[in-house]
């Protein structure tokens, strides 16, 4: 069932004197290695196992879990539950997800609800609010975490419970080598190379490059009351985003399936789902129209 709220942080729960400004950016050695041991394999090999049909692969794979798996899997049902589906289908989305290569389904949720409490308050840390200069803003996105001083705990619920998703989040790593080993029985290193390292490092970059830009430049429409970050559309990342680009409209409606609100505005993450809907596996599917008001003004009206 839909969270009481459609717009609130379902996961993270306010402990006395929480605080999301004071902490310090640590590294963090087991994404900082995969990451950066991505980008290094896709550098060293890419050349030499470059091909067609090598990077038609890699435009496939990387379309296709961010499509099932990070937009419509972990973001719009596992976060913030924008919709309903059968378990069976959630899990498979959510299995898309983690082949993103991010990192498990419970990091994920932490990390994103973690953030975005912390952009709602008048104030946040740096780290949180993408505030610092694009190279050291990707350093700390991509090779470290934020240790808050005084920080929320989370309840993850039914997805913290769940046998499979515990499974996941142990072995996201090695949920590559499945594909991997597919990728190779079709096309030998090359599609190994492009369809599992170029696919990682290109979205985890593109995930943080895209995030730092929604919250620094670009359109917008809305400002959330009393939020001390607010956010920017980014127009051109809107297809190879699946509509998450869209990150103004976003922060406006967290809750909505639909993030592409507007004519012209394409959102593929929100098609699919109502692609679902029509061969009846998804329902109460939720828009701006269905959800109620919100703390918000138009961009140029005061606040």
């Amino acid at each position: 069932m839909h969270h009481p709220d459609p717009c609130a942080v379902n996961s993270l729960v306010e402990t006395p004197g929480c605080s999301p400004t004071e902490g310090r950016v640590v590294w963090d050695p087991l994404h900082s290695l995969w990451n950066g041991g991505m980008l290094a394999a896709t550098l060293i090999f890419g050349a030499t196992t470059f091909s067609l049909a090598a990077v038609a692969v890699f435009g496939v794979t990387t379309g296709a879990t961010l499509l099932l798996g990070h937009s419509v899997g972990f973001h719009r049902r596992l976060i913030h539950g924008s919709f309903d589906c059968p378990l069976w289908l959630e899990r498979i989305l959510v299995w898309f997800g983690t082949l993103v290569g991010m990192s498990g389904p419970f990091w994920m949720i932490r990390s994103h609800d973690m953030r975005d409490w912390a952009q709602r308050q008048t104030d946040c840390h740096d780290y949180l609010a993408h505030r610092r200069p694009m190279a050291i803003d990707a350093w700390w996105q991509m090779h470290c975490r934020l240790v808050l001083e005084r920080p929320p705990r989370f309840e993850l619920g039914r997805i913290g419970r769940d046998p499979f998703y515990r499974f996941l989040e142990r072995t996201w790593m090695l949920q590559q080598l499945p594909a991997a080993a597919a990728l190779w029985l079709m096309g030998g290193w090359g599609f190994v190379v492009w369809g599992v390292c170029a696919r990682v490092s290109a979205s985890v970059i593109g995930h943080w490059f895209v995030g730092h830009l929604a919250h620094r430049r670009g359109p917008q429409t809305w400002l959330v009351r009393e939020a001390g970050v607010q956010a920017h559309d980014v127009p051109w990342a809107a297809i190879p985003t699946m509509g998450e680009a869209w990150h103004n409209n976003h922060h406006a409606y967290p809750g909505s399936a639909k993030i592409g609100l507007y004519p012209g505005q394409s959102d593929w993450g929100f098609r699919f789902i109502q692609l679902l809907e029509r061969l009846g596996l998804a329902r109460d599917v939720r828009t701006p129209e269905n959800m109620g008001p919100r703390p918000l003004n138009r961009v140029g009206t005061k606040i």
